[in-house]
């Protein structure tokens, strides 16, 4: 156990969804890892059906299917039990405060089990690491470069001092390509199941859904025939051009179709 003093139980855990929007999405698969302050520890995992097809591009991630949970339960079946377990534990985990928390949080409240994160202590690695190990361009430039950025936050300082981080990037890293097609490739984080560029419309299957607001995970054809006043909104906003172009779209009862 190391450094770390328990003063009650310790439960890291990880899930695994059919997305990243709680309001909307359900877990797949659940692992809790338990801590307790004598050093003895417990291992669980549980995977699940989340009532609501797997995207394609969250089973790219993280390997599961909709074959792979069909005869599994429903968070809905093991919500009592999981919150006794978690009962008088703190939490743990990678990002949990943003992603974890909120999305067990949103599971147990349409499951009706109460449960409480409310004076729980949480321990976010994530958060840690970013202290730690800032992701600001003059730590990046001491990081790769060995050297203090000077004249930080003036265009020219730092346009050269990014030239010298990627540079000093490929060096210790020569597994990164060298050729930019391939480079940017790696580089790219863009969501497969986004429709538009700012992912305000997603695919769920092969059905487009809004990603944004109060109405994030209602289907599009849905909106168009009972909240048309919602599209209409996106056409007199201040939103990106695709995506008032579905908006417009959906209003005549053309939607975008899944290649």
């Amino acid at each position: 156990m190391g450094k770390l003093q328990l003063e009650r139980p310790l439960a890291f855990f990880d899930i695994e969804s059919t997305g990243i929007v709680p309001q909307r999405d359900r877990i797949v698969e659940i692992a809790v890892l338990m801590l307790r302050p004598d050093g003895t520890t417990q291992n669980n995992v549980r995977r699940l059906n989340p009532g609501i097809p797997i995207p394609p591009g969250a089973t790219a991630i993280h390997g599961i299917s909709d074959a792979d949970v069909a005869d599994c339960p429903h968070f809905s079946e093991i919500a009592d039990k999981l919150a006794a377990y978690l009962d008088d534990c703190d939490f743990g985990g990678y990002n949990v405060t943003g992603f974890d928390i909120p999305l067990l949080d949103a599971e147990f409240k349409r499951a009706g089990v109460e449960f409480s994160f409310e004076g729980r202590k949480v321990i976010d690695v994530y958060n840690i690491f970013c202290k730690l190990y800032p992701r600001t361009l003059g730590a990046a430039y001491k990081f790769f470069c060995g050297k203090e950025l000077e004249g930080a936050h003036g265009a020219a300082a730092d346009t050269a001092a990014t030239l010298e981080v990627l540079l000093g990037q490929m060096e210790k890293h020569p597994e990164l390509p060298s050729g930019i097609a391939a480079l940017a490739e790696f580089c790219d984080v863009s969501d497969p199941d986004a429709i538009d560029r700012s992912r305000r419309f997603k695919w769920n299957g092969d059905e487009a859904i809004v990603n944004f607001g109060k109405n994030a995970g209602r289907t599009l054809r849905e909106i168009s025939e009972n909240d048309p006043g919602f599209l209409r909104w996106i056409l007199r906003s201040d939103f990106p051009e695709d995506v008032k172009k579905i908006a417009s779209d959906a209003l005549i009862g053309k939607f975008p179709e899944r290649k």
